[in-house]
């Protein structure tokens, strides 16, 4: 039941036959960071003996592991919490739902779904087990040799999410990810390199560096070295990414790098990207005009986010950049928008999400003046993407004829869907393959193919192997 028609089957945690084992259903909802936190859970339940249901008839209890960013977000977590106490009728609520008052004070969840078992908060395994044990005894043995180095795994078994701290030392006016997640807490180098080691021995062929501030990592520690197979290493961004992408290079896998902020340092990984260690960036610059910017307490001004990614472009023409960016945000002018397609022409950002501004409970956004009316904030967001649609249209248009690496993600009846060094799994685009000629070629899922390209939209390629 791992996220009961919410994750797709080929992304479930298999279910070990132990027999009379205490079964755990879980439902987990949200960003890459809460799939890490719910892999981490599922790894312990399973270490400790657990087995793991499909269905909610099958659990003995239910983990719904919650997301409380927007209010869409708030939504569909207290529907699937409501789901599974409906179905189950005993619910363990963890994540940054978890976190969440009313406006009494008062646990938002436990005030609308008082049946609920316990609520933790996001990060919290030991809390988790804690209230597991208490309301389904764990067995008497611990079977540990069903645990695989790497853990259980939500994802495709080609590739994985390696989440490297937690929390966030910014204070964003339209964020609240700080006070349910706290500021940040690097994990230690050495460990984050041995379970990407792990990952890449059991068939990992892609790692998604992800995190709250990736460009941040090390900061808490003041970037002190740690240790990495006897020698000495950085808590540093730079020569984090700089070793996970010497060790892809020895298993033929790629490392892709998101949530970076586009800090100075930014500038030293860029000549290191390539084969291994992708030339892409996930940059959430959310806006370009410095008083909306200013406004939103983000670190960077526009200006120099433009001539930086001019910069980077300049040492590296294969880069692709993706990035987020909030349309309506309050007092935003018409004057400040124009501005902000002004810095889309120029920057030609390849991958782009846009999103209307959301009010979310607890931000300091919400205290600002002159709030834009949701007509506009809809109607500035569709600008942008159309503009955008243009953008990709025309930077895809030009990958037309040549040859591009592909990982291939899913066979399909005409060939197989995959992705290239531009497309992130679940947010960007998809290559369409082809389905080989000769009988000697034969597609496979986690499989590296060289696709020469045929077509493209605004969005998507097609090609043949």
């Amino acid at each position: 039941m791992h996220e009961i028609s919410r994750i797709p089957k080929d992304q479930q945690a298999a279910t070990t036959p132990t027999g009379a084992a205490p079964k755990v259903g879980f439902v987990s909802l949200g960003c890459p960071k809460a799939l890490v936190d719910s892999e981490q859970i599922l790894t312990q339940l399973r270490a400790e003996g657990y087995d793991t249901a499909k269905s909610y008839d099958g659990a003995d209890l239910v983990i719904v592991n919650t997301c409380g960013f927007i209010d869409a977000a708030v939504q569909e977590s207290l529907d699937a919490i409501g789901e599974a106490l409906a179905e189950n009728g005993k619910v363990i609520v963890t994540g940054c739902l978890g976190a969440k008052k009313d406006g009494d004070g008062n646990d938002l969840i436990k005030s609308i779904h008082p049946k609920v078992l316990a609520v933790t908060g996001p990060h919290a395994l030991g809390e988790v087990m804690q209230e597991v044990h208490h309301h389904l005894p764990k067995p008497h043995e611990p079977f540990i040799d069903l645990v695989p180095p790497q853990g259980v795994k939500l994802t495709p078994k080609h590739y994985a999410y390696l989440k490297i701290s937690e929390g966030c030392n910014h204070r964003c006016s339209f964020c609240i990810i700080p006070s349910m997640r706290g500021d940040l807490v690097s994990r230690p180098i050495g460990e984050l390199m041995l379970e990407a080691e792990n990952l890449f021995k059991s068939g990992v062929k892609e790692l998604l560096v992800i995190s709250q501030d990736t460009s941040a990592y090390g900061v808490d520690v003041k970037f002190r070295s740690g240790f990495w197979n006897g020698r000495p290493i950085k808590t540093h961004m730079t020569q984090l990414l700089e070793a996970l992408g010497q060790l892809a290079k020895q298993y033929g896998a790629w490392v892709r790098a998101h949530y970076v902020y586009p800090y100075p340092h930014v500038d030293q990984v860029i000549p290191m990207m390539g084969e291994n260690l992708l030339p892409y960036l996930d940059i959430p610059l959310q806006h370009a005009h410095p008083d909306v910017l200013k406004r939103m307490k983000r670190p960077a001004s526009g200006e120099k986010n433009l001539d930086r990614i001019q910069a980077w472009r300049a040492m590296n023409p294969d880069l692709t950049i993706r990035s987020t960016f909030i349309a309506g945000f309050p007092g935003e002018t018409e004057a400040e928008f124009e501005y902000l397609l002004d810095f889309l022409k120029e920057a030609q950002i390849d991958r782009l999400g846009c999103f209307a501004y959301s009010p979310v409970e607890g931000a300091t956004a919400n205290e600002l003046d002159n709030p834009v009316p949701d007509e506009v904030r809809e109607e500035r967001r569709g600008r942008v993407m159309l503009l955008q649609e243009e953008i990709s249209r025309k930077r895809l248009q030009a990958k037309v004829g040549k040859t591009i690496r592909v990982l291939i993600d899913e066979l399909t009846p005409s060939g197989a869907k995959g992705r290239s060094a531009a497309d992130a799994p679940e947010i960007d685009g998809i290559v369409y393959v082809k389905k080989p000629f000769e009988p000697h070629k034969k597609l496979a899922v986690g499989q590296f193919v060289d696709v020469e390209i045929t077509r493209a939209d605004a969005h998507d390629l097609w090609g043949e192997a």
